[in-house]
């Protein structure tokens, strides 16, 4: 990559003065929209060939809103998704291969971002620029500064923007984290976050032509434009640090937002990672098993931990979490262990929050449930499953304009990704982390600062997140 056309390592210390200019593209925002009964929030979503789909079934379900728009760099899945939008009965949305073209569409109110991780903030950021609200996947950053930058942007432009951390607006987490905030457990000292997740092994993919169809620079977007191969591209970019985060930043940031959620805090003192890429040769770059420990300094000399656990393979269950027991909120919860399962059950993904008085499971995202066990003797307690939806929630808030009323917001996200790629950070340098939370910076230590801008990839020119938002 050239000097002219790349952000250099040395530019991501230096603070500039100026506005940075998007791409040529002169976006104005708009005044507040007034809404009337009869009006409907237009919707566009990029990123439709996975999570995407998930998003417009969701937003078209919503009375009062309508999915206006699909963008997507794969010219196949764009034929595809709106074949599968007709069978659907809606109507017709509009498509843009190019995100920076849907932007200039007035007649749209919102985005909903379901691409790559890389993609999130920048993209978050222009639809803030443009005068549109947001809902962003999680992780909603790519590191750490680019979180800073979109939650700077949300702010200065007035936008409702919703972290995609959907485990907030289930109704019985809800009330289970309030138990905890209410002192139901006593003094809890300890959240576990868990993401014990089957995966197989993505084995070795060459180099090859990019498929006909596929606008491949528009999908590398701000990372290096590297030689196309099918595990940099569809569902497998997880696993490269151009693109992802590891499990960590993927199904583990749900977790990770309920850990912290419950325990009340926001970024620790000290963080710490060990793990590797275990059993399997292949291309996959992050880990596939990986322990952290976060350290929270309190007032008064006391102290807080939130550990997490990435497993990859064959692995047990915790406090019942991935058995068929946590799934069903009537009747005794037997004692599985590792018992018998339904078929195909392998994973474990949820929190267990550790008090003086007994300790609370949630279910992961699929499974919108809490347990308790209560006592020395672990006599269960209160328990509830129900779920929420989340899409509803954010097009509530684009309507009103309550950004309190958010049960997501983009500050609270940019926290629970932010604690991700720190533990990222500490796994890849090899060292714990002294963490200032006023400043958001890692203490002496310019390197690990450097990799929580990117700066071991850059932002590749014209797709660069602005320094002035």
């Amino acid at each position: 990559m050239s000097k002219e056309s790349d952000v250099t390592r040395r530019d991501f210390l230096k603070t500039t003065t100026g506005a940075t200019a998007l791409s040529g593209i002169s976006f104005l925002a708009r005044p507040g929209r007034v809404w009337g009964a009869s009006d409907r929030v237009r919707v566009a979503v990029c990123g439709v060939h996975g999570r995407g789909m998930d998003h417009v079934e969701s937003i078209s379900k919503i009375k009062n809103a309508e999915v206006a728009a699909i963008c997507d760099v794969d010219e196949n899945v764009l034929r595809e998704r709106l074949a599968r939008i007709e069978k659907m009965g809606l109507a017709k949305p509009a498509t843009y291969l190019d995100v920076r073209k849907l932007l200039e569409d007035k007649s749209l109110d919102a985005i909903s971002i379901a691409t790559p991780n890389h993609w999130h903030a920048l993209m978050a950021i222009w639809a803030c620029q443009a005068g549109k609200d947001v809902y962003v996947e999680k992780p909603c950053s790519h590191n750490l500064w680019e979180g800073r930058q979109l939650v700077r942007a949300a702010e200065r432009y007035n936008r409702i923007v919703q972290h995609g951390t959907q485990i907030r607006s289930a109704r019985a987490v809800r009330e289970g984290i309030q138990k905890i905030h209410d002192g139901f457990l006593g003094d809890v000292y300890l959240a576990r976050g868990l993401c014990f997740k089957w995966r197989k092994t993505i084995g070795r993919t060459p180099v090859q032509p990019v498929p006909a169809g596929v606008h491949y620079d528009l999908w590398s977007g701000p990372a290096p434009l590297e030689p196309f191969t099918p595990n940099h591209f569809h569902y497998n970019w997880h696993w490269f640090w151009n693109y992802g985060n590891g499990d960590l930043g993927n199904q583990g940031v749900h977790q990770m937002d309920v850990a912290r959620w419950g325990l009340g805090l926001q970024f620790p003192n000290r963080i710490s990672a060990i793990g590797g890429h275990f059993m399997f040769e292949d291309d996959q770059q992050t880990p596939n098993t990986l322990n952290c420990a976060f350290e929270y300094d309190l007032p008064g000399g006391k102290r807080r931990m939130l550990e997490f656990e990435v497993r990859h393979w064959i692995t047990n269950h915790e406090a019942e979490i991935g058995t068929s027991a946590f799934g069903k909120p009537q009747g005794p919860v037997p004692s599985t262990g590792m018992g018998a399962l339904p078929a195909g059950d392998r994973n474990t993904i949820g929190n267990i929050f550790y008090g003086s008085q007994g300790c609370l499971a949630t279910g992961d995202e699929d499974v919108d449930a809490y347990m308790t066990w209560m006592g020395e003797d672990q006599t269960p307690g209160p328990r509830a499953q129900a779920g929420g939806d989340h899409f509803a929630n954010f097009i509530d808030c684009v309507v009103s304009r309550k950004k309190e009323d958010l049960n997501a917001p983009i500050e609270e996200g940019h926290i629970s990704a932010g604690l991700v790629h720190l533990a990222n950070v500490s796994y890849r340098l090899g060292r714990t982390l002294n963490f200032n939370p006023a400043t958001q910076q890692v203490i002496s230590d310019e390197e690990a600062n450097l990799l929580l801008r990117d700066g071991d990839r850059g932002y590749r020119a014209p797709f660069a997140v602005p320094e002035q938002v």
